[in-house]
């Protein structure tokens, strides 16, 4: 029996870069935002947050997170965050010299819970530098929440990493005006091997975040702020301008496969016997498909069940960050529901040519008791 990948990225075709590649040789501008990345910028702007706000290519998603913490962070020692994330997110806030702060997850969306967070905000006051959610795996945040705590003074930054093309009306983030940091990683929707986005709505903000993307540089090329080597190539401006051509159908399978997972999920009545779905709101083209098994069993059950029969499966995000050695002494609130969460998470496969009947055989390997 085929086995069937975790993960089996695809990005453009290497006939779909030839003309871009030649204008790159016709200019032999390779980097410092050259004028295809002045194009992916423009043109995703335009398409995905309606010329509201502007946007900056970083070289990955961890890189803008940083410079953005970095950017908007008030005085303080915490960042607020969740402990189901990504080690990215705690990670950058301690490059920022930031200690991370876990607060546990809402059951349904497994994002920030809102009121331990204001408990947290009430308990530390001014210690608190930033706060950073994390949209779980693509699902909708409060954002009229996140912008009040902004406007009250506690800077914002959304680590929105599996987010582009998430829709509801428009692309998630738009019209915010803390950061909204995306990812562009190969396994991610808008792939291109390496590679991220900072969107605001205060354009002011990017501007600045575009100079310490290239060493804090002003115009005179003299650094007047803290900065990094934050810049995306030529190259990798190509793939994304080629990858623009192409999103929407990209889009299309994802949303697909994450409909045929529901109604297999649906059909063998797997959600009555204890298996639950993220509630996410809006339209998802998921990196992976979430989902947890019951109570009654951990993850490692079915991993078993499903690596036996030729199926890759992750477990994201378990363990959860405040379990991983280098954060285990953060502080943190109640964590039970994140807890629960990350005993029961199971991650199955996405890729945009895997086939209906391969997902049901997935479900049907979960399903068989």
């Amino acid at each position: 029996m085929d086995e069937i990948p975790f993960l089996k990225p695809r990005l453009v075709s290497k006939d779909a870069l030839t003309g871009y590649l030649e204008q790159i040789d016709a200019t032999r501008i390779y980097s410092n935002h050259g004028p295809l990345n002045k194009r992916v910028e423009e043109r995703i702007l335009r398409r995905f947050f309606s010329d509201e706000g502007a946007v900056v290519t970083v070289n990955n998603a961890t890189t803008g997170l940083m410079l953005a913490i970095m950017q908007v962070k008030r005085a303080g020692k915490y960042a607020l965050m969740p402990s189901f994330t990504f080690s990215a997110t705690p990670l950058s806030a301690m490059w920022c010299g930031l200690e991370p702060y876990f607060i546990d997850i809402d059951p349904e969306r497994w994002c920030l819970n809102e009121r331990q967070l204001e408990e947290a905000l009430q308990k530390l006051g001014d210690e608190v530098a930033v706060v950073v959610p994390y949209a779980a795996f693509g699902a909708e945040l409060n954002l009229e929440y996140y912008e009040s705590l902004r406007r009250s003074g506690v800077p914002v930054v959304i680590d929105a990493a599996s987010s582009f093309g998430c829709m509801r009306d428009d692309q998630f983030g738009r019209g915010f005006k803390g950061a909204v940091v995306f990812s562009f990683h190969a396994t991610k929707l808008f792939g291109i091997g390496e590679g991220g986005l900072i969107y605001s709505a205060d354009e002011t903000l990017i501007h600045r975040l575009r100079q310490s993307s290239n060493f804090g540089f002003d115009q005179n090329r003299e650094s007047r702020q803290i900065g990094l080597n934050g810049k995306v190539s030529e190259y990798a401006a190509a793939i994304a301008l080629a990858t623009l051509e192409v999103v929407d159908e990209k889009i299309i399978a994802r949303e697909r496969i994450a409909d045929w997972y529901r109604a297999e999920l649906q059909d063998a009545g797997m959600l009555f016997k204890g298996w639950k779905l993220q509630e996410g709101g809006g339209k998802i083209p998921y990196q992976f498909f979430p989902l947890l098994c019951p109570p009654k069993h951990d993850h490692r059950f079915y991993l078993s069940k499903l690596q036996a029969a030729g199926i890759q499966a992750r477990t994201y995000f378990s363990p959860s960050c405040h379990e991983q050695p280098l954060f285990q002494r953060s502080p943190h609130s109640d964590l039970s529901v994140t807890e629960d969460v990350c005993r029961r998470i199971l991650s199955l496969p996405v890729w945009e040519d895997i086939e209906q009947a391969q997902v049901q055989r997935i479900v049907r390997c979960l399903a068989d008791e």
